[in-house]
């Protein structure tokens, strides 16, 4: 027998039936369809090789095989039935018709895939809240809603605009019906608005399949803001001791209720309005002055500086400053000024420029580095300003120690030793040493220390100290040997080494012996005038000449130049006599005669005059002027 496989023989099967007619079969099937609420909508369909029963499901209901489809009056099948055409049509469409739609030949069992129909609803205008004029507050966070109600389909997207642009910062929030479909959709703008925002138009946009382009609301803000201040001073640059004036100008809404004037923050008294007149001065430089203005919604503020040319301010002096030697030292001042000050570094006594700026770097000073240095600004363009600090650089080192002159001392009296230290920092103690010992302080056999502050010395020496060294009943060893005073200090030891100088007694002894001899010589002299009278009182008595006679003024051979009378003593008005020693006289070169002078001249007796009556007596004397002792 001949077999056949079963598929060839199913094969065969249908060629030969299609022959014969064919088979039921879709030439034409539904497709999912979108359409718009109120359009209308078709579902196409079409069949091959059959004459049957045709008709359509709504969601597995049939709807009947009539083609006006009655009970659905907007429904209804259109084409040519015997061409196989059979087209469903929903005219005008509503969101009840949103299903899945299948055509059927009954008859041949034949069910077509599902055609979904959606329908769109378009959104209506959404609605803003608070529109469609808003009134905020600038620089209050605020925010706008705007929100669609109604059936639209698909859910609508809100938009914002401004000026046709896109605004972010929005969030979307929306809300379901009980039956799951959409109740309310609402989009919530954030901004802070400012006062440039016045007046400006917002749109709110309803957007979806349904309607691309959308629908828009339109809202206007009115805003209400505190005052935008401007503040201005003429002329911004002044020279000090001009006078400035300010303005204050300020939009608000609502209107402006004051003004506050401040300098630096403190309150300008009696300033309300919106100008303000000032006498400038070098405070406005740094103190700004400042203008706040208010309405009911709040307040702002707006400040100004001057630029006040003014002479050079010292405002931070140098600072005196201690260093070692061979360290650096470095000086600053400050000095404030418009334009800014040119400031010199100096030393004082000196016009050498040692720096510019307000920082002076000496480096590895030593002690003639020490002393005071000045810190110089020049005036300003005013003429106004400027002058000058100084500080102190004490330069630390080992001490520096000076003797000083000290009087010459005599034997066995009493003598005194100085020296002069200098020191930075101070000496710990000064010394004085010789042969057999030392002292620092107080007293040891003969001698004795004595320390006290001396007077200000060179500037930056440090302080200083003269230290004196008493010696009792000097002895020939002291003027022959030497004292060493010395300091000592952290940095290092200073000495130096003292002598003692003698003083010589014999001009002493001169003017002792001098006086003495004049003095003898003076009670001589009384002695014989007082002798001379009381024998003048004796007229009786007379003398006879002898070869010590001196007639004073007599002759050079001693004979009177009066005549024989005065010789032999006769008449009542003969002069005196005085007898003296040989020795006493010398004569001079002009033949007369002089008595020689015990003080080698300090005094010298020239010659005793007779007197001029029988009643008077006189004696006649020249002294010379002592000699003059200076002592070394």
């Amino acid at each position: 027998t001949l077999r056949m496989p079963v598929p060839a023989l199913l094969l065969l099967f249908l060629c030969l039936r299609g022959r014969a007619g064919g088979l039921p079969h879709f030439l034409q099937q539904p497709d999912d369809l979108v359409v718009l609420l109120g359009d209308e909508a078709r579902l196409s369909c079409a069949l091959g090789a059959y004459r049957g029963l045709v008709q359509w499901t709504k969601d597995g209901l049939a709807l009947g095989g009539e083609r006006d489809l009655p009970g659905w009056s907007r429904y209804w099948i259109s084409g040519n039935a015997a061409s196989g055409q059979h087209d469903l049509h929903i005219k005008p469409v509503e969101l009840e018709d949103q299903a899945s739609y299948e055509c059927q030949a009954t008859q041949a069992g034949l069910r077509s895939r599902p055609a979904q129909l959606h329908v769109l609803v378009p959104p209506e205008a959404p609605q803003v809240l608070g529109g469609p004029s808003v009134s905020l507050v600038a620089g209050v966070p605020a925010n706008l809603t705007c929100r669609s109600h109604g059936d639209a389909h698909p859910t609508p997207e809100l938009l914002w605009f401004r000026d046709g642009v896109r605004l972010d910062g929005t969030t979307f929030h929306q809300t379901l019906l009980k039956e799951g479909t959409t109740g309310s959709v609402e989009s919530i703008l954030f901004l802070t608005p400012s006062s440039h925002d016045d007046g400006a138009t917002l749109v709110c946009r309803a957007r979806s399949q349904a309607l691309p382009a959308g629908k828009d609301t339109a809202i206007t803000l009115s805003l209400q803001y505190p005052p935008v201040v401007t503040l201005s001073a003429e002329p911004q640059t002044v020279q000090e001791g001009e006078k400035v004036t300010f303005l204050c100008q300020a939009t608000a809404q609502p209107p402006v209720t004051g003004y506050r004037w401040a300098k630096g923050g403190s309150p300008v008294l009696g300033a309300r309005g919106p100008m303000l007149e000032v006498v400038a001065d070098a405070s406005f430089l740094t103190a700004p002055v400042s203008c706040e203005v208010s309405n009911a919604v709040g307040s702002a503020n707006r400040s100004t500086a001057l630029d006040v040319q003014f002479g050079p301010i010292l405002q931070a002096k140098p600072e005196p400053l201690s260093v070692d030697a061979g360290e650096d030292a470095s000086f600053s001042c400050a000095w404030r000024g418009n334009p800014l000050p040119r400031v010199t570094w100096t030393r004082r006594g000196g016009t050498q420029v040692l720096g510019f700026g307000p920082t002076l770097r000496l480096p590895s000073v030593g002690p003639e580095d020490a002393g005071d240095y000045v810190c110089r600004a020049e005036p300003g363009l005013s003429g106004r300003g400027g002058g000058a600090a100084e500080a102190r650089l004490t330069v630390n080192a080992p001490p520096i120690v000076t003797a000083l002159q000290s009087a010459p001392a005599s034997l066995r009296g009493p003598a005194r030793l100085q020296c002069l230290v200098f020191a930075s920092p101070a000496p710990e103690a000064v010394v004085w040493s010789w042969d057999e010992g030392f002292l620092a302080a107080g007293s040891r056999g003969r001698f004795l220390v004595e320390t006290f502050p001396a007077p200000e010395g060179r500037g930056g020496q440090g302080p200083g100290l003269i230290s004196v060294l008493h010696i009792s009943g000097t002895q020939e060893s002291d003027f022959s040997r030497g004292f060493n005073c010395s300091a000592r200090n952290r940095l290092g030891e200073g000495g130096t080494r003292v002598s003692l100088g003698r003083r010589d007694l014999l001009p002493t002894v001169q003017i002792v012996a001098g006086v003495a001899a004049a003095a003898l010589t003076l009670l001589m002299v009384i002695t014989g005038v007082a002798l001379c009278c009381w024998r003048h009182g004796k007229a009786s008595a007379s003398f006879s000449k002898q070869k010590n006679l001196v007639r004073i003024p007599g002759s050079s051979d001693g004979s009177s130049s009066r005549g024989a009378e005065e010789e032999t003593g006769s008449g009542g008005d003969r002069g005196p006599i005085v007898h003296t020693d040989h020795s006493d006289l010398v004569l001079d070169e002009e033949g007369t005669l002089e008595s020689k002078d015990p003080t080698n001249g300090y005094y010298k007796v020239r010659g005793v005059s007779p007197p001029t009556s029988p009643d008077s007596c006189v004696t006649s004397l020249q002294l010379r002027s002592p000699r003059i002792f200076n002592l070394p």
